[in-house]
Order: C-alpha cells, then sequence, then structure tokens
C-alpha cells in the first residue's frame, strides 16, 4: 500500500524507469508517466499508469517527480524548454533524478529546480533489472535532508535508500560503486579467459571461480550469463558502463586524482564498442577479450 498520499510522475520508462513506475503502481500511488514513444508505455498504461504529453505536463500534475534517463544531454533536454520538466515545478515540489550523470550537471539542475521554489535529489541507484523488480535496488541519494525524508517511504518501495550528502554527492558514490563493477567484470573474464586458455574446461572454471572468495553478488548474478551471454534485452549495457566510467574518470580529474583500473577499463569498453558490442550486457566481456585474443591484438599498457 502506499505509504504516502503524493501522486508521482515518472520522466524515463526504459527497462530501468519502466520497472520502477511498475513498481510504485503495484503499490497503489497515482503515477503519471512521460517517455520517448507512448507504444513503448503501452503495457505500463494499461497497469494504470496516466499518460502526460510532456515532461511539463506531468511535473505540473505531480508532487514528486521522478527521472530516469541515459546521460546529460538527454536530462538538459527534458528539462529545458516551455514544455520542459523545469516549467512544471514549484513551491513543495520534489524532483528525485535516479539517472546516472554528471555530478556538475546534476549540481547545476538542482540550482535551476531552487529558483523555481522546488527541490532536486540525484538518486542513482546500483542493481540492474532483476534488483528493481525485487525491490532491492541500492539508492544513493545526495541533497536536502528534509525533502529526503518526505521521498524515503516513496524510495524503500524501490529498494534501500541512503541519504549520502549534498547534491552531486550521491552520483559521486554511484560512479564510484560503477568503477568496481567494471574492473570486478573485467578481471573476472581476464581470469576466465587466462584458464580456458589454459586448457581448464571453461565451464569447470567459472564454477570454481564463481564459488571461491572473488563471488561477488554482481558476479553471483551474471555467472550465468558469461559463456552464453544475451545477444539482447541488457540489464546493464556495455554502452552505458562506458558512459559512466568517462564520467568518474572526467570528476577524477577534477579532484586531481588517480583512477589507473578505471583507465584500464575505459580502454577496453571503448575497444568494445568497436567491435558493435555497445548494446551486449555487461557480462559479454569475455566474449569482447576472447575476440582481442584471436585477434592478436597487444592492448598498450
Amino acid at each position: 500500500m502506499a505509504t504516502t498520499d503524493a501522486t508521482l510522475g515518472f520522466v524515463g520508462l526504459g527497462h530501468m524507469g519502466g520497472n520502477m513506475a511498475a513498481r510504485l503502481l503495484a503499490a497503489g500511488y497515482t503515477v503519471y508517466g512521460e517517455t520517448q514513444s507512448r507504444e513503448s508505455a503501452k503495457q505500463l498504461v494499461g497497469e494504470g499508469l496516466e499518460w502526460c504529453e510532456t515532461a511539463g505536463a506531468l511535473s505540473q500534475a505531480a508532487d514528486v517527480v521522478f527521472t530516469s534517463l541515459p546521460d546529460d544531454d538527454v536530462i538538459e533536454g527534458v528539462a529545458a524548454g516551455t514544455d520542459g520538466l523545469l516549467a512544471g515545478l514549484g513551491p513543495e515540489k520534489i524532483w528525485v533524478d535516479m539517472s546516472t550523470i554528471s555530478p556538475r550537471v546534476s549540481r547545476e539542475l538542482a540550482w535551476q529546480a531552487t529558483e523555481r521554489g522546488a527541490t532536486m535529489l540525484d538518486a542513482p541507484v546500483s542493481g540492474s533489472v532483476p534488483q528493481v523488480q525485487s525491490g532491492t535496488l541500492t539508492i544513493m541519494v545526495g541533497g536536502d535532508e528534509q525533502a529526503y525524508a518526505r521521498v524515503e517511504p516513496i524510495l524503500r518501495e524501490l529498494g534501500t535508500p541512503t541519504l549520502v550528502g549534498e547534491n552531486g554527492q550521491g552520483l559521486a558514490l554511484k560512479l564510484a560503486i560503477n568503477i568496481s563493477l567494471a574492473v570486478q567484470m573485467l578481471a573476472f573474464a581476464e581470469g576466465l579467459l587466462l584458464a580456458k586458455r589454459s586448457g581448464v574446461d571453461p565451464q569447470r572454471a567459472l564454477d570454481v571461480m564463481e564459488a571461491s572468495p572473488i563471488g561477488s553478488p554482481m558476479l553471483h548474478a551474471r555467472a550465468p550469463l558469461i559463456l552464453d551471454p544475451p545477444t539482447d534485452d541488457a540489464w546493464f549495457d556495455l554502452a552505458f558502463m562506458h558512459k559512466d566510467i568517462k564520467l568518474a574518470l572526467d570528476a577524477a580529474r577534477s579532484l586531481e586524482i588517480p583512477l589507473p583500473t578505471a583507465e584500464r577499463a575505459e580502454q577496453i569498453l571503448g575497444r568494445a564498442s568497436e567491435l558493435g558490442y555497445d548494446r551486449r550486457d555487461l557480462a559479454v566481456l569475455f566474449e569482447v577479450l576472447e575476440q582481442i585474443a584471436d585477434r592478436g591484438e597487444a592492448m598498450a599498457s
């Protein structure tokens, strides 16, 4: 059952956003929705989603607006203009952005929301579609404490939220986590490739590695996919991971700190993109390394 009587809005109804909106509908909330194509939201409309033609109409109708969008350019486009999300915001309204974008852009948008009397929180998530569907996302929130207190019961429908600091700091922590996701998956793929090319049965190697101390929750979730990665319906595709690692490296440069393993992961992700793997799930990194090995490429150190 809904824990507050707030009406909600959701802009961006892709794999992540669509499943989040579905959970909020199932919890009994009134949810308005807007995305690029109404057709793609047909199932959610059938489940009770109230369709809005523009982000501005949605933010005017809802008390709490959620966004789940792919990058800086898209969210800035959604926010801007007479029909944009910011145009519909006003006093007492809260914008909860669950996208993974740059902390700099997020802080700029938070300032623009404040100018309209509203409050924006950055609330990126750690987890993929299975965690959305089970309500077990890890949610890192940056922004005003009072606004967080108002939306925390809603966020608990999606997972475990934690207020980590001021605007932009939720995103900084999300990027920190995604460095480990990329590097873990790459290191696991490297080890599996070494074992396979040494003559060890790859399935046996994978099973032993997964059961060993390196078997993190992320690796447990993706182990069944590594030797037979999906060709569609990626939980977290390489293009998004590549974008997040580049955001982390940009943040590191501004802080003048080294991120050597992130730099190496970015290099491999870039090569994966060149080989046509952008829309494949993170689990495909083993296949990428096999391709690089078969091509006899020596990746520069």
